[in-house]
């Protein structure tokens, strides 16, 4: 049976599928809109599945979108999977009025375990891919609006993340990271600048 862990942000979850392996392979049930709803309390539609490939070393975000309605609150929510490899994936709390504001956690994703998070609207996004040609998908509830897309400096000091300094095999891990990954402005600064609006 699927098993939903409530990480200490309020509001992500880890999703853990049973697996059901035989002599041709696996099959595991990764989402189920019944059982998201009986857990998350509302329902999860689905406007946009995007595909990922990143190299080992890729680190991509901290992103998070906004409603329609220019709030965090409306904002997109996400459900996140490993179709191959592996990725350190990081949730950081972007709302301001929440008691874990600032804060992250994080959990290892991976095609053996076909493991998911999912991250209701407000709640920024990041992953550091620990395999070479790691596959990730994005169940999406709203489209891509570049108007919409905010993004956080991964590499904060303020957020104080983690990051693993090695691969998947042991291999020292170098960032690579896109320009606006590198532009992007840090916590204190996009909240100062109104770039994360109130909730």
């Amino acid at each position: 049976m699927t098993q939903w862990r409530e990480l200490p942000i309020a509001g992500a979850w880890e999703i853990v599928p049973e697996l059901h392996p035989d002599d041709r392979g696996v099959n595991a049930e990764l989402f189920k809109a019944s059982l998201t709803r009986e857990v998350a309390g509302r329902d999860f539609s689905t406007s946009q599945v995007n595909c990922s490939i990143s190299k080992a070393g890729v680190l991509r975000g901290v992103h998070v979108a906004l409603g329609e309605d220019g709030t965090l609150a409306s904002g997109q929510e996400k459900y996140v999977t490993v179709a191959s490899g592996s990725v350190f994936d990081v949730v950081v709390d972007l709302r301001s009025d929440s008691p874990t504001f600032g804060s992250w956690e994080a959990v290892l994703l991976s095609g053996e375990r076909r493991n998911a998070v999912f991250l209701s609207a407000g709640l920024g996004h990041a992953i550091l891919a620990l395999t070479e040609d790691t596959v990730l998908l994005y169940l999406c509830s709203s489209e891509y609006d570049p108007r919409l897309e905010r993004a956080i400096d991964a590499l904060d000091p303020a957020l104080g993340i983690e990051w693993p300094s090695k691969d998947a095999h042991g291999h020292p891990i170098e960032f690579m990271r896109s320009e606006r990954d590198r532009a992007a402005l840090r916590l204190a600064e996009a909240t100062a600048s109104g770039t994360l609006p109130e909730r």
